[in-house]
């Protein structure tokens, strides 16, 4: 069958890999000859930058991976003109380097996938405009969840606001088409060497776009797509023991996906499949997984229909809470972020973050509900913090974390639920395993004492050589006083 059109390019962003990719196979399959390329937006990283954030580890992700996909593009194409092929990458903002490379590539479309964040909503926006001046086509679709948009609604029509509903319409609306898996391997042949007077620039070093290096290597993350296939491999051999192991940081529970996920160098099609075949199978574990993965459609449906959430709370109400604010709340905001609250869970959360740019999902919602209930911070102070620290920062996923723990979100925990860190602490890390790795501090107080140390005896905190105040620091707050304040400061939503 003939082919439309006779070149077209590729734009990834947030799917760094070549198999099961939705933009990459109508391009492939429309299109006689085929490149591709990934913007590394300044409009993006400059305000990194501008904020200190130099040594940034999904900077430092993005171009490993990036290498691997180049790899894999060179392989699958025909390179006979002097191995001019593989991704083109460049340094600029994305909104003037797109509709600039297609004019000079001479393309009659650009193919990409979607992103519904609102920044980069408003970016395509002008790239299709400017586009379109061209007279260039701009091809969007879905592939970086399963359901977007519209495609669960109520039986009204409306957008779902709670996730049991939203999930019940979900498993009933997916099948085996959803899952199906995009065959880009048969259409391959189109991938075209660049045409002439195309220079290879290379992917650039971390130097090279402003950036310092970081742990990254030292972490033994495992990046790109072979990084994603051997985290999936490993995932699978324990996935029936998920919904229980999940809960406890010290334990290998999660799948350790997440970062895989955000710049797709998995595929969710692929995720969703195997927990959904596995769950039909009897693997409670995976089913429990698939509702994880069910969330993350949730959380993106509710950004796309209440944009509003990525400045304010879901629930307008909410937003007549009155925050601690000035140099004490600051004081205490500082603590938080550095670890140093005298709560041994949170602190040890805080320094896994910062240590390393992930947080075990169970400690997400302890430090979340410690900023925002014992502390009295706004959840969007707490939000921003992790969206520069976390390397699977996702915006929506985030969003949606950080308004359930404040009880602001939809289908959020009732504010009068306020997480108490040290119960928590001795339910999810028993042994104290968590916090001894990354507070070594505490490392001889016994398993009874290390969850709350300043209920310690002298002769114990002696003995584990700690001393309150100096080598570990006194609570900043007492939880029941500061869960009184918090009923007190709620009250405004009830009015």
């Amino acid at each position: 069958m003939e082919k439309p059109l006779e070149s077209a390019l590729v734009w990834f962003r947030r799917d760094l890999r070549v198999q099961d990719h939705a933009a990459l196979y109508h391009a492939l399959k429309s299109a006689r000859r085929v490149w591709c390329v990934f913007v590394l937006d300044r409009d993006i990283l400059d305000p990194l930058l501008a904020r200190g954030l130099k040594a940034d580890r999904r900077v430092e992700f993005i171009l490993d991976s990036l290498r691997e996909l180049d790899a894999a593009l060179r392989a699958l194409t025909d390179c006979t003109e002097g191995g001019r092929g593989g991704l083109i990458v460049r340094h600029a903002a994305a909104r003037e380097e797109i509709p600039r490379l297609a004019s000079q590539l001479h393309v009659q479309a650009v193919y990409t996938n979607h992103d519904d964040e609102p920044a980069a909503l408003a970016r395509d926006a002008k790239v299709r405009g400017a586009l379109a001046d061209a007279g260039i086509a701009f091809h969007t679709g879905k592939d970086h969840v399963i359901f977007e948009r519209r495609e669960v609604m109520t039986g009204a029509g409306g957008a779902y606001s709670v996730f049991t509903p939203y999930k019940n319409a979900w498993l009933k609306k997916v099948d085996d088409f959803y899952l199906k898996a995009y065959p880009v391997e048969r259409y391959m042949d189109a991938l075209a060497p660049w045409p002439d007077g195309m220079t290879a620039e290379g992917i650039p070093s971390l130097a090279q776009i402003g950036f310092a290096p970081t742990n990254l290597h030292e972490l033994r993350l495992p990046t790109g797509m072979s990084g994603g296939q051997a985290l999936l491999d490993d995932f699978l051999q324990r996935i029936d023991e998920y919904g229980h192991a999940r809960d406890f940081p010290a334990v290998k529970g999660p799948s350790y996906l997440s970062v895989h996920l955000r710049f797709g160098t998995v595929s969710i099609r692929e995720l969703a499949r195997v927990a959904r075949e596995r769950m039909l199978a009897g693997s409670t574990g995976a089913g429990v997984w698939l509702s994880e993965l069910i969330w993350r459609d949730f959380y993106h449906q509710v950004m796309h229909h209440h944009p509003h959430v990525v400045e304010s709370a879901f629930k307008p109400e909410y937003d007549a809470i009155r925050w601690e604010h000035g140099k004490h709340a600051d004081a205490l905001f500082a603590a938080w972020c550095e670890g140093r609250t005298g709560y041994p869970l949170v602190d040890a959360a805080m320094a896994q973050i910062n240590q390393t740019g992930y947080m075990h999902n169970r400690l997400r919602m302890v430090t979340a509900s410690f900023l925002t209930k014992d502390l009295g911070i706004d959840w969007r102070r707490g939000e921003a913090y992790f969206a520069d620290h976390l390397i699977d920062f996702d915006l929506a996923a985030n969003n949606g974390g950080w308004q359930w723990a404040s009880s602001s979100g939809c289908d959020a925990q009732p504010y009068f639920r306020i997480f108490n860190p040290v119960s928590q602490s001795e339910k999810f890390d028993p042994q104290g395993k968590f916090i001894k790795r990354y507070l070594p501090q505490l490392a001889d107080l016994p398993p009874a004492s290390i969850h709350a140390p300043w209920l310690a005896s002298p002769l114990e905190l002696a003995a584990s050589k700690v001393e309150l105040g100096k080598t570990y620091p006194r609570p900043v707050v007492q939880h029941d006083e500061a869960r009184a304040r918090t009923l007190e400061r709620y009250k405004v939503v009830k009015r």
